[in-house]
């Protein structure tokens, strides 16, 4: 972000502290349909339409360093594997051997020249290409192998970090990304190293899990603690951006030094991100990338929470930390702490056991005949525009009228679009006017 781009958004924040009321001409938020996070048929809906169709976080470079690595994905359904090819690219298969449906990789990683499928030693190259068939007399003289390479999944990355996305005729990675490729060039994507990766199963539907990571409302009364003394929750300039994506823009408390505050709780041997902006350094600078990433980008880390729904009722929540390397220091992980009793070694740090303390509960709640809607506020105004991104990609004619979000918030309030700055504009001028 240049110098008046920088100028602008904190102008922004100064004066969403001072608001009295909701933007002018913000629109006011129909009260979203409860069934929405426990219908069945509006998660299958969800699933053939959302998750097959958007790109999706599967891993970064360091699963993957050399030519021939491998790793298994298979969050989103379909068993897939991710292969760094012998030629140097990265390329996604399903992992489904052509000949009976056997899974070809049976590893969660691994490395070889060729992969091959146990049950009858079908061989493919890196490249998904199949050249070795047992037995090749008993088949057809016909029997044409350049056809029966496995199927490709569309797989792009952004800097080391890699995506995949089961349509075929999806736009490319960076369009998806649009704007956030711009703003996300200074925090080093193409440096960063992986540097913990953990999971977690929590008893709620995946948009319950992700949507208390949406907005800084419940900051002051879940996050007394941790969160509010870094975060004034009154100056939160949210951004909308086309395809679903969000930003949070939030500067830390007048009393607060946040810079300051990083650098003192960061080891010596993690090393700061140079190029990351004012904002990055001194705000919480926060995105939320439809549709199940979200991720406050620092000087120090970018640390993605992903929401895998893995059932009606049920997320896997992936923590991940990624950051420059840390040479012999321990490895940054912003979102786990060791704990023996947890069958990986590893628990939820008190912020996300905070987020996440009420989820089964509120599940539990929501699916009893007293929840009925969901009246949002203009500070939750992100996650009533990721459910209109959500029935969007859906298509209106699919869903049912009793699960559908209305479509209010237009693209006056889309990014490039920002409305706000004529009322801030007109607020300082009154204010400068002498009284009558």
């Amino acid at each position: 972000m240049d110098e008046a781009e920088i100028a602008q958004l904190k102008a922004l924040m100064e004066w969403e502290g001072t608001r009295s009321a909701p933007p002018e001409g913000f629109p006011k938020l129909p009260d979203m349909p409860a069934a929405r996070y426990t219908s069945a048929e509006y998660f299958a809906l969800e699933q053939t339409h959302v998750f097959r169709k958007s790109w999706l976080f599967a891993g970064h470079m360091d699963e993957i360093p050399e030519p021939g690595c491998y790793m298994r994905w298979h969050n989103a359904g379909d068993p897939i594997v991710i292969v760094h090819g012998m030629d140097g690219a990265v390329r996604a298969f399903h992992n489904t051997c052509r000949h009976r449906g056997a899974p070809v990789v049976t590893e969660d990683r691994g490395k070889a020249s060729r992969l091959m499928c146990g049950y009858h030693n079908w061989t493919y190259k890196t490249d998904g290409r199949l050249v070795g068939v047992p037995e090749r007399r008993d088949f057809p003289a016909d029997f044409d192998l350049s056809c029966r390479g496995l199927l490709p999944v569309r797989c792009e990355l952004f800097g080391k970090v890699i995506f995949v996305n089961f349509d075929a005729d999806a736009m490319p990675l960076i369009d998806w990304l649009g704007p956030l490729a711009r703003e996300w060039e200074e925090f080093a994507f193409d440096r960063i190293r992986l540097a913990a990766r953990h999971s977690f199963d929590l008893n709620c539907n995946w948009k319950v899990a992700m949507e208390a990571n949406m907005e800084v409302y419940h900051v002051p009364f879940i996050h007394p603690t941790t969160v509010a003394p870094l975060v004034d929750s009154a100056r939160n300039l949210n951004t909308l951006y086309p395809n679903g994506h969000a930003r949070m823009l939030a500067p830390a408390p007048q009393q607060t030094n946040r810079e300051h505050v990083r650098a003192i709780d960061s080891p010596p041997g993690w090393q700061q991100i140079d190029s990351v902006g004012e904002l990055g350094r001194t705000c919480t600078q926060s995105y939320t990338l439809f549709p199940n990433w979200v991720s406050p980008l620092s000087n120090f880390f970018v640390p993605p929470l992903v929401f895998w729904p893995t059932s009606l009722t049920t997320t896997r929540l992936e923590l991940v930390t990624m950051a420059l390397d840390w040479g012999d220091a321990p490895a940054p992980d912003l979102w786990t702490v060791p704990d023996a009793s947890k069958p990986n070694g590893r628990q939820m740090s008190p912020i996300i056991l905070e987020d996440t303390q009420f989820g089964e509960a509120i599940q539990l709640s929501m699916q009893s005949a007293a929840f009925r809607s969901v009246p949002l506020s203009y500070q939750e105004a992100r996650i009533y525009a990721f459910h209109q991104s959500l029935d969007a990609m859906i298509g209106k004619s699919n869903i049912p009228g009793e699960l559908r979000v209305e479509q209010v918030i237009g693209e006056a309030w889309v990014w490039p679009r920002e409305p706000r700055l004529d009322q801030m504009e007109r607020d300082r001028k009154a204010a400068t006017q002498p009284a009558e």
